[in-house]
């Protein structure tokens, strides 16, 4: 499998990551995953070339990091990269006494005497500033781990504002990022390129836009697709981004592993005329959803918490891309409570919240007529009995 230099850590990795947040689960819904199940789609995937593998205290209640450490039995450990993520977004998490805790508790499930690449999940810039870089808070912590050997290599993910994690890679502090980056969703750009420029390695969750144009067929339903996408046509579209190190994927089925392998392989390779045909559609698509919004952040904060951008992205997801189902699933999910979608947390309520204050209008550097379109996206996303009550004001 084709590997690429991970920034400035010399450390080669295959082009396709191993995700382990959406392994099989023990019994449906509770989130535990089945040692028995689990390990063979971690051994595959190692088999056939797949080295670096992403976990996180979070996933699969912790069992996710058991998974690996069973998985990894065996083989070159040298030739293995282990991530895992430990959140520090608040006082309690950040503390130096918390975050070892934690990290003893991820060493102690992954069974190794190190961690390759430990990130801060989930950082805002905010929290950050506030909490993780304070003396004697999580960053230091970290410092010490890695001159004990423990960690090799201090990293953080994020869902934050574009702008953000450009401020957070700025700092010089990290050696590795994980962002989203897909056909769907390119706000990251940027990001991706500064961490390139600061000599970080990239690392990106969601090539196949957690499925959507995969599973949901949508490709059918726009006019000018040529075929439905399939796995090697939205991860060559990732990895043709050569600031992109590593493409994650969260594998669950030796079946998915496979499939995703074969379609790395050919990454580079594709027929030529298909990819021409997929890259001049996506372009066109792309030029359609920037005309409504860039997702800068600059409108934000709204006073009704309503999360503007991703309103305008589930919106777009509709009408430019043609995926109603999911994006009418997404803005039913933007509800200010349960902040997780599948492709990350994300926090902030939809269009319905909004009560025409008008203060985000100003912000708006491409001057968006956010207050309408903000009604648009009500009458197209939200449920019948929204549009009725609508209907009537």
């Amino acid at each position: 499998m084709i590997e690429r230099t991970y920034g400035a850590t010399g450390v080669r990795v295959a082009i396709l990551g191993f995700g382990a947040a959406r392994l099989p689960e023990s019994v449906k819904g509770h989130g535990r995953f089945d040692y028995e199940k689990s390990v063979p789609v971690v051994r595959r995937a190692i088999d056939l070339g797949v080295n670096y593998i992403d976990s996180a205290q979070a996933y699969g209640a912790g069992t996710s990091e058991v998974v690996i450490g069973k998985a990894i039995k065996g083989y070159d450990r040298s030739r293995l990269f282990l991530t895992t993520k430990i959140p520090v977004g608040n006082q309690v998490q950040s503390r130096a006494s918390s975050w070892r805790k934690r990290l003893d508790i991820s060493l102690r499930r992954f069974d190794t005497p190190y961690i390759d690449f430990v990130f801060m999940h989930g950082l805002t810039w905010q929290a950050f500033v506030d909490h993780a870089s304070r003396p004697g808070r999580a960053l230091s912590e970290m410092r010490k781990a890695q001159q004990e050997g423990l960690i090799r290599h201090v990293c953080f993910s994020s869902h934050d504002l574009p702008g953000n994690i450009i401020r957070l890679i700025n700092t010089n502090e990290f050696a590795g990022v994980l962002m989203q980056y897909n056909c769907l969703d390119t706000s990251n750009r940027e990001a991706i390129q500064r961490a390139h420029e600061k000599q970080m390695g990239v690392a990106i969750m969601g090539p196949l836009a957690a499925g959507l144009f995969v599973n949901a067929g949508a490709s059918a339903h726009l006019p000018g697709a040529p075929s439905a996408m399939r796995p090697e046509i939205a991860l060559d579209f990732a990895l043709t981004n050569s600031n992109v190190t590593v493409a994650l994927s969260g594998m669950s089925s030796v079946e998915q592993v496979e499939q995703n392998v074969t379609a790395v392989e050919r990454f580079g390779a594709l027929n030529a005329a298909e990819s021409a045909d997929w890259k001049r559609f996506y372009c066109r698509q792309q030029v359609a959803a920037d005309e409504y919004c860039t997702y800068c952040g600059k409108c934000q904060p709204c006073p009704q918490q309503v999360n503007i951008a991703e309103n305008f992205r589930y919106m777009n997801w509709q009408r430019v891309w043609g995926l109603d189902a999911p994006a009418r699933d997404a803005y039913a999910r933007l509800n200010g409570k349960e902040g997780w979608q599948p492709w990350g947390k994300i926090e902030g309520k939809n269009a319905s919240a909004c009560n025409d204050c008008g203060e985000c209008e100003p912000r708006c550097p491409l001057h968006i007529p956010i207050i309408a379109q903000l009604r648009e996206a009500r009458e197209s996303l939200g449920h019948a009995e929204d549009v009725r009550l609508l209907k009537e004001v």
